[in-house]
């Protein structure tokens, strides 16, 4: 993984700067989500996906900053976001299971009463149906 892959433009790409990269792509694509999101929403919302996407980013730019690069100052620096969006990912789908209709209720017969099914996460934490 240390073997140079590709050199652009005098930086050598190895296997862990491509993970490295990714999870830059990923950590900072997030905000794009979130945006696109808040647009269909018309209000300040944080989807799923960005929680999804901050945790894989996170992961991805740790595995480098641990294997890769052996820095101590980007482990910790990614260290404390992996933590704080996995926990918020964790709340989302436990408020996501708690408040899902159950199999005798007439709601669950609906399509939208399904978990997911125009939901998205709210800033607040809570979550909102779109019309």
């Amino acid at each position: 993984m240390h073997k140079t892959l590709i050199e652009f433009l005098g930086v050598q790409v190895t296997g862990w700067k491509i993970i490295g990269y990714t999870g830059v792509l990923l950590f900072s694509a997030r905000w794009g989500v979130q945006m696109w999101a808040s647009r269909a929403a018309k209000r300040p919302t944080l989807p799923v996906a960005f929680w999804i996407m901050s945790v894989a980013g996170s992961l991805a730019c740790l595995a480098y900053f641990i294997f890769g690069k052996n820095d101590s100052v980007g482990v910790l620096s990614n260290l404390f976001p992996c933590g704080v969006a996995t926990y918020n990912l964790w709340l989302e789908l436990t408020h996501r299971r708690s408040s899902a209709p159950h199999s005798d209720s007439k709601e669950c017969n609906k399509p939208e009463a399904a978990v997911g099914f125009n939901e998205q996460s709210t800033s607040s934490g809570g979550s909102r149906r779109s019309p």
